[in-house]
């Protein structure tokens, strides 16, 4: 049986840019030995990112997962040991680089009790110790929807909580290993009890299969857990062991569903054929600071 597979429209074309800030910058993260989730999930908008917003994602724990979920770059396997000095190296790379905001994001770690949740702890906190002025946002696995692990995080006070769906309720089995719909929106609804003055954030990527009605049941389960940033982008399929792209959204579909998003409640929504969960982070934190 063929696999038939959907062309890819022009308006996915991504335009590289490898000046000296990208390439000081992949320097610099070799040095002090760190990952990003730009490199490893093989995002498109590394470029953008790098070469010219001189922002990225930091991704902790190492770079091997425990999970393996059917959209995702990253390595899947028997993760290391902890650094306990990898805190360190990224607060001084924020400092370095005169970060104003950070997001900080992590494999997951199902070998380790909390989840990864005490060196995420401490990486805010290493990271704060530095760059006083520069904001935080984490983008934590559900660390096995343990409430410990989960306040673990909260109590060091990121600046934004993110956590991810990543798809809609039908096709969360098929997509995500080990993660559940409903303990994802758990997640999301106990950050806002354990500090309600912290904003959560989520991302759904579509083109696997759901509807628009799905889209909008998502939404709807999300301001249910008070969830106040949502992100929508096009699932691209990273190589041809993942699952199949099932549609190439268009642009004016993702206005359409960035105006419900916005008529919903959310305090603010990107939405576009690019967008990732921590695309134009650093606006997305002033954008919710003004509408507090």
């Amino acid at each position: 049986m063929t696999v038939e597979h959907v062309r890819k429209p022009d308006w996915l074309k991504i335009k590289l840019n490898t000046n000296e800030q990208y390439t000081g910058l992949k320097k610099m993260m070799r040095e002090k030995k760190l990952h990003t989730v730009c490199e490893e999930a093989k995002c498109p908008n590394i470029h953008e990112c790098w070469a010219v917003r001189r922002t990225a994602t930091f991704m902790i724990l190492g770079s091997v997962c425990t999970r393996a979920c059917r959209f995702c770059a990253v390595q899947t396997g028997l993760p290391t040991e902890l650094d306990l000095v990898e805190p360190e190296r990224v607060a001084e790379s924020v400092e370095q680089m005169g970060l104003k905001h950070v997001v900080i994001t992590a494999v997951a770690r199902d070998d380790l009790k909390d989840g990864g949740a005490s060196v995420f702890a401490e990486t805010v906190r290493a990271v704060r110790r530095r760059n006083p002025f520069c904001s935080v946002e984490v983008l934590p696995s559900d660390m096995n929807g343990e409430y410990e692990n989960l306040k673990i995080l909260m109590d060091a006070r990121p600046d934004i909580l993110n956590h991810n769906i990543e798809t809609v309720k039908r096709l969360t089995p098929r997509v995500r290993a080990r993660a559940t719909y409903e303990r994802s929106l758990e997640f999301l609804r106990r950050s806002k009890e354990i500090n309600p003055n912290i904003p959560t954030k989520s991302s759904i990527m579509i083109g696997l299969g759901e509807t628009k009605e799905e889209i909008m049941e998502a939404m709807d389960d999300l301001r249910a857990n008070n969830v106040d940033i949502i992100t929508i982008g096009q699932y691209l399929q990273p190589t041809k062991q993942h699952l199949n792209v099932q549609k190439y959204w268009s642009p004016q579909e993702f206005n359409e569903l960035k105006e419900i998003a916005m008529q919903k409640g959310f305090s603010h929504c990107e939405a576009g054929p690019l967008v990732r969960s921590s695309y134009h982070a650093d606006e997305q934190v002033n954008a919710i600071k003004m509408n507090v």
